[in-house]
């Protein structure tokens, strides 16, 4: 029996072992990206995208220090706060993080712009930016600097996605570049950055779960909801309802579907009953069989 338990606890040890090290291998890969996005396109066209290392290029301008040491340094009172309320653990992965950052956004500064375009510039760094910070996230996280002052505005209001609090920080951030650079077409295509940035995030943490809701109301509901599984290979839920008009007792199909599936499911209603009434919404978030687990942490 206690070799037995021996067997679990190394082998819980090793998983547990498994997953800081796709954890950390997350962090680095989603660092490297955020870096070729900061160092290849933005800062070399002066481009400030928001959040920590939009402000150290600013400063960059102003104090002529390498980006990637002045987002280090700007990360040092950000990563006491993170300290106070996520402990040591949190932070040690997101100061790996920053380390990785600010060597790669050095190393890569040397590479120089990839493109002169602003336009190009702008979307292509600011995509790389929202890519990499989506993975650091993903991997239990953060890039640092305003990454964690967001993870602490979104513990408290949940219901607020994390793209929409970065692009409300950041444009504070590009409107404060504005009077650095004092050129309008650079203000522009910098809130052009933190828009595609922050919709970026948005997709790759969430895009996934995004699907269709379906309220069915037909006279013909078994039919609909047979099709429905064998056709679509999704499930359906029956739910009572009661015309107020009519008084008749009805069944109500309710099911979620990804987006790609809705147009057949809106076949299969229009063949079965042209009458049928149907309320077909968006769904962000969904818990489940073939979605997220109710157990995963919330990002």
């Amino acid at each position: 029996m206690e070799s037995y338990i021996k067997k679990i606890g190394a082998s819980v040890r090793k998983n547990r072992l498994g997953d800081i090290i796709i954890n950390l291998l997350g962090v680095a890969v989603g660092s490297f990206i955020y870096a070729c996005g900061i160092s290849l396109f933005l800062d070399p066209n002066n481009l400030a995208p928001g959040g920590a290392s939009g402000l150290a290029i600013v400063l960059n301008r102003i104090f002529n220090v390498e980006t990637g040491t002045l987002y280090f340094i700007i990360n040092v009172p950000i990563m006491l706060l993170g300290l106070w309320k996520y402990g040591v653990k949190f932070i040690a992965s997101t100061f790996f993080s920053i380390l990785l950052n600010s060597f790669f956004t050095n190393e890569l500064a040397k590479v120089g712009a990839v493109t002169e375009d602003l336009l190009i510039a702008a979307i292509a760094g600011s995509v790389l930016v929202g890519v990499g910070v989506a993975i650091v996230f993903k991997s239990h996280a953060t890039t640092g600097g305003t990454d964690i002052i967001v993870k602490v505005l979104h513990d408290k209001y949940k219901h607020i996605k994390t793209g929409v609090i970065f692009l409300l920080m950041d444009i504070v951030i590009v409107t404060f570049s504005g009077f650095v650079f004092k050129d309008v077409n650079i203000i522009m295509y910098a809130l052009i950055s933190v828009f595609v940035q922050g919709k970026v995030i948005d997709m790759v943490l969430y895009g996934g779960d995004e699907a269709k809701l379906f309220y069915i109301i037909s006279d013909n509901p078994n039919a609909i909801a047979d099709r429905i599984m064998k056709e679509i290979d999704i499930t359906v839920t029956f739910l009572k309802g009661r015309g107020a008009y009519s008084g008749r007792e009805k069944q109500v199909i309710l099911c979620v579907a990804r987006k790609q599936q809705g147009p057949s499911i809106e076949e299969i209603v229009k063949s079965e009953d042209r009458d049928a009434f149907m309320i077909i919404s968006s769904a962000n978030e969904i818990y489940g069989e073939g979605y997220k687990n109710i157990m995963s942490d919330k990002l």
